[in-house]
């Protein structure tokens, strides 16, 4: 026999239980928008080299509405290695998201956004990029973590310095 409290623990069943108000974060998909990888000098380019090449790499990160909840979010990297002025090989991709965000405030949404919607892309992101290279003939290009938090108040600081030079 269920007593008032078995009941309390249960929820009273309306939709408002605490748990309903929870924030919550689900990845509904996940794609490879774009993927583009370039290696204009091979098979010269595949040779071994004395010299490490220089690696640029570049990272950004855009979201959209597509419903009150859900948001596609894109991470886009390129990763361009040169040697001297060969380019041995050139990687870029978009890779997207597609997330239900609800519960959080709206204060919150910017940072779920920009910070962990793309934390949860890159590992999947990065395999690809390290795919790619090695499918080209190239050692896997294994990218370092990063700190999207980081970009995000780099963003921020970016924007506001620029509403202040428009300002003045």
């Amino acid at each position: 026999m269920a007593n008032a409290n078995d009941k309390k623990a249960a929820g009273n069943g309306n939709g408002n239980d605490s748990a309903a108000q929870q924030p919550t974060l689900n990845v509904l998909a996940q794609y490879v928008k774009d993927l583009s990888f370039e290696s204009p000098g091979a098979p010269n380019s595949l040779r071994a080299r004395e010299k490490a090449p220089g690696i640029a790499i570049n990272v950004n990160v855009n979201a959209n509405p597509l419903s009150e909840n859900q948001f596609d979010v894109n991470l886009s990297l390129t990763a361009k290695a040169t040697v001297d002025d060969d380019v041995l090989f050139n990687v870029e991709l978009v890779y997207g998201g597609v997330f239900n965000i609800a519960g959080f405030a709206q204060e919150h949404m910017l940072p779920v956004l920009f910070i962990e919607c793309p934390r949860l892309l890159f590992p999947f992101a990065r395999q690809i990029v390290a795919d790619a290279t090695r499918n080209g003939g190239f050692p896997p290009l294994m990218l370092d973590p990063i700190d999207f938090a980081q970009m995000f108040q780099q963003k921020l600081a970016a924007d506001q310095a620029a509403a202040k030079v428009q300002v003045s």
